[in-house]
């Protein structure tokens, strides 16, 4: 049975901003992290990683490199991510799955059986939130990484927005709890 899913930018918003994170030793949650993802997994969401990496187009790491970034993001929220999507292309190459192309999330809903009705994308970037609009979902942005730079430029205002991941995770579960099913 298909379930809705929290699709969630990584730099920025699960961890802090380090230009081209490319090694683990390198990588810092931001401190409510953990929390947050444990409280939308309790609430039945699946939770999907989608995230540009330019760096590897760029060729200043390579795919490997950003694996075992991922491995550690996965290792030190418990395991609770059920999938990382990644575009490595630079912005100029016109792909599809460059947020905000939608070629990521559609991955994701074919490999993880997700329901769009009552998923949400959730980022620092004003790209992030015209994704989350583009895929018809309902939008948080967080004010963590470039998010206060990002809030004025965009063309409306996002669903929710919050100071960091936790409290967006709580306004989403106040809005949504009669909605979601475990």
């Amino acid at each position: 049975m298909a379930k809705p899913a929290i699709f969630l930018d990584r730099d920025g918003t699960l961890v802090e901003e380090v230009n081209y994170l490319h090694q683990p030793e390198d990588m810092r949650l931001f401190p409510n992290t953990g929390t947050a993802l444990q409280r939308l997994k309790n609430a039945g969401y699946l939770l999907v990683v989608v995230t540009n990496q330019s760096g590897i187009g760029r060729g200043i790491y390579g795919e490997d490199d950003m694996h075992r970034v991922h491995e550690a993001l996965q290792e030190q929220v418990g395991g609770l991510i059920d999938g990382f999507y990644h575009c490595p292309h630079l912005p100029c190459d016109g792909c599809e799955c460059r947020k905000p192309g939608l070629k990521m999330i559609t991955d994701a809903v074919r490999d993880l059986e997700i329901d769009l009705d009552g998923s949400w994308m959730v980022g620092d970037k004003k790209i992030d939130v015209e994704t989350g609009r583009a895929a018809t979902l309902q939008t948080a942005l967080v004010l963590t990484g470039y998010g206060r730079s990002h809030r004025d430029s965009l063309e409306g205002p996002p669903d929710v927005t919050a100071d960091d991941l936790g409290d967006a995770a709580a306004e989403i579960l106040r809005l949504t709890s009669a909605k979601v099913v475990v």
